[in-house]
């Protein structure tokens, strides 16, 4: 039997090709669930720092008590609302502009009229009150009040002869200008007279301070005035026996 001999067949060569890179897993890039919290409280933190501070709140409004006249504009405006309102409420003035809807649902015509007077007298008393509140009209008529007291008091305490005052619009300028500026001084003036009784204080001081330095020169100059006078005194004692003893010292000295 003729044997078939089979020869090699040839290998192909496969260039290799370079395998993709694994893709990278989610979690590799994601820091850990705690280090992210932190981040996101520390941008928080960054937050509230960035946050520009919020504006102080305004003062409180402290109510006054009314004196009389303002108890009175009080009571003028309330029963000046009441009348407006009445007429708002009345119901044939008001049934006149709508004459369908009263006819045909009057019971809804008189609830909305009713809701209407309401809240208009909400918004009246409220207004008000702001006004007052805005244009400080009961402290202002408070003080007032306390002028024409005040007035009312020194007119009682003077005399019965005593000269009719002189009203202000027959007042000359400076005086005019003098009661304007008086308020607004009056500090000013309390500051300069309690500078004034200091500086008076401390003068009184250095007056007192002088007059003993001067007490203590005249004191000295009595003393040297006594010692001149002994000087003087030893001089005229010893002028009678000079030439006697510039003898006796020329005598000696020979």
């Amino acid at each position: 039997m003729a044997t078939e001999s089979r020869g090699d067949a040839p290998t192909s060569t496969v260039d290799a090709q370079p395998r993709p890179a694994a893709a990278a897993s989610p979690s590799a890039e994601q820091p850990p669930p705690q280090q992210q919290t932190r981040q996101d409280d520390d941008d928080d933190d960054d937050d509230d720092d960035d946050a520009p501070a919020s504006p102080p709140l305004p003062p409180r409004h402290t109510p006054v008590t009314p004196g009389p006249r303002a108890a009175r504009l009080q009571q003028l405006y309330g029963e000046a609302l009441h009348h407006a309102l009445g007429k708002v409420a009345a119901w044939d003035h008001f049934a006149g502009c709508f004459p369908t809807v009263a006819a045909r649902a009057e019971g809804v015509l008189r609830q909305v009229q009713a809701q209407m007077v309401e809240k208009l007298g909400e918004k009246c008393e409220k207004e008000f009150e702001n006004i007052l509140v805005a244009r400080q009209v009961v402290p202002k008529l408070n003080e007032l009040e306390g002028l024409i007291a005040d007035a009312a008091d020194r007119r009682a305490a003077s005399a019965d002869d005593a000269p009719e005052p002189t009203p202000p619009h027959l007042l000359p300028p400076s005086r005019l200008l003098a009661a304007h500026l008086a308020p607004a001084l009056a500090p000013h003036r309390s500051l300069l007279n309690a500078r004034l009784q200091t500086t008076q204080a401390q003068n009184a001081l250095l007056v007192d301070a002088v007059r003993a330095q001067r007490e203590d020169i005249a004191a000295l100059l009595d003393r040297l005035e006594t010692a001149v006078d002994d000087v003087r005194g030893a001089n005229r004692a010893l002028g009678r026996v000079a030439a006697d003893l510039a003898e006796e010292a020329r005598g000696a000295a020979v």
